[in-house]
């Protein structure tokens, strides 16, 4: 929600899509969801530039190889770096924006089928829009460690009910 109320053009082409497929219907189906690629696609984006968790699960090397001029013996614990690679700037053009055009994310298979469902069904109901005196410049994006990353400060924002 912070990414869309940050990008009020990503958060009316989301919602457009939803809406459309929705049409009058009070209620989104699996069917539905199928049908939302640019949402799938925000959902893909906000988990690239905000991995729920930044390290992935250590993985043990199988053999001794070598990488970047590293000596990696078998049975070393590595640790992959979500984070880093969802910014990194030799695989990513423009790392550090939102783009949901871009449709790629290594956090991919983290709970899409539920985030999916809760943003349509929040993009359906709801306009949105952040409160009184607060802007999309001041809007505090830092981010805070822990077992999953999280924002420092919660997001406040105003929903009006829409449709229904």
């Amino acid at each position: 929600m912070t990414e869309l109320l940050r990008h009020p053009n990503v958060m009316n082409t989301v919602q457009k899509e939803v809406r459309d497929i929705l049409s009058s219907k009070p209620n989104i189906t699996d069917k539905d969801l199928e049908k939302m690629q640019y949402q799938k696609a925000v959902i893909k984006e906000t988990l690239r530039l905000h991995p729920p968790i930044p390290l992935l699960i250590p993985r043990s090397a199988r053999e001794d190889v070598k990488m970047n001029n590293y000596d990696i013996a078998a049975g070393t614990m590595v640790l992959i770096n979500a984070w880093a690679i969802g910014r990194d700037s030799a695989t990513w053009n423009e790392p550090e924006e939102f783009l949901p055009e871009r449709r790629g994310c290594p956090g991919i298979a983290f709970a899409m089928a539920t985030n999916e469902l809760v943003l349509a069904n929040l993009l359906h109901k709801f306009d949105w829009k952040l409160p009184n005196g607060t802007t999309v410049e001041n809007l505090d994006m830092s981010e805070s460690t822990g077992v999953t990353i999280h924002r420092k400060v919660p997001l406040l924002a105003v929903a009006t009910s829409c449709c229904f």
